[in-house]
């Protein structure tokens, strides 16, 4: 019973670092081709639309709700200790530093690395990745490293277009609701303002982005058994990518803390 027990955990251990070992990789492979030429501009193009602009609804609902959401629990926390003024800053930073990189990452492995991985994965399960390397076309070149700089080149894009509606958010719900000045809460804005809370969540936003489109390649590259791997496939792309950005967000929120 006892060796039972430690066959299955050795499994374990190795197929964990089987799979990191691949991954390791692949990611290896994607950064390179990703750099070196030739470029597929049209299909960079595409991609760059499909990530960006058909994400920007959701991720401009996320962040706005969000903003509003803060700006009235940190409204009923400090009236009890007769800082409302504070409201405007804590808006500012939460939207900033975290809320906007984090919901905006989320929604776009939801909506990207799904597809992304459905996609790839029907590509490879039907053999049309074999028929483009037949073709004497990379698959890393052609599929993968489009995706992985559009979704580099997107992600700050979205937040930085996010961090301004979900201040706006606060904005609505502090002046209309709340009865705040507008004159002073713009001002109080701005004085609260400083560049390391927009680039510390730009930083975070490229890294989501790269995290986003390598395991929704990645997971999608790998599958196998039809349309049901294909369906795990999908599932792994957004599960991992959505547990590597919870755990990239502290990584790099202590690096900035420390700096």
């Amino acid at each position: 019973m006892e060796l039972s027990f430690i066959n299955k955990l050795g499994r374990v251990v190795l197929n964990f670092f089987e799979a990191t070992g691949r991954l390791g990789i692949f990611c290896g492979q994607t950064i390179y081709h990703c750099v070196t030429p030739p470029f597929y501009l049209k299909s960079l193009g595409r991609q760059l639309i499909e990530i960006g602009f058909y994400s920007l609804p959701v991720v401009a609902l996320t962040t706005l709700f969000s903003g509003m959401v803060i700006a009235l629990q940190t409204y009923t926390g400090f009236s009890q200790f007769s800082a409302e003024g504070a409201v405007a800053m804590v808006v500012l930073v939460a939207v900033t530093r975290e809320l906007a990189p984090v919901m905006a990452g989320l929604m776009v492995a939801g909506r990207i690395g799904a597809a992304m991985a459905a996609e790839i994965g029907t590509m490879r399960v039907t053999e049309q990745i074999d028929a483009l390397s037949t073709l004497s076309t990379n698959p890393f070149k052609y599929l993968i490293a489009p995706r992985v700089v559009a979704g580099v080149l997107m992600l700050p894009v979205l937040v930085l277009i996010g961090d301004v509606i979900g201040i706006c958010g606060g904005y609505m719900i502090g002046v209309y609701k709340l009865e705040f000045n507008a004159t002073t809460y713009l001002v109080n804005t701005w004085q609260y303002l400083k560049p390391m809370d927009i680039i510390s969540g730009l930083t975070k936003a490229g890294v989501f982005g790269f995290i986003i489109t390598l395991l929704g390649c990645y997971n999608g590259f790998q599958s196998k058994g039809g349309a049901q791997g294909v369906g795990q496939a999908t599932t792994n792309a957004v599960v991992s990518a959505s547990i590597l950005i919870l755990i990239f967000n502290y990584i790099l929120t202590e690096v900035f803390f420390n700096a």
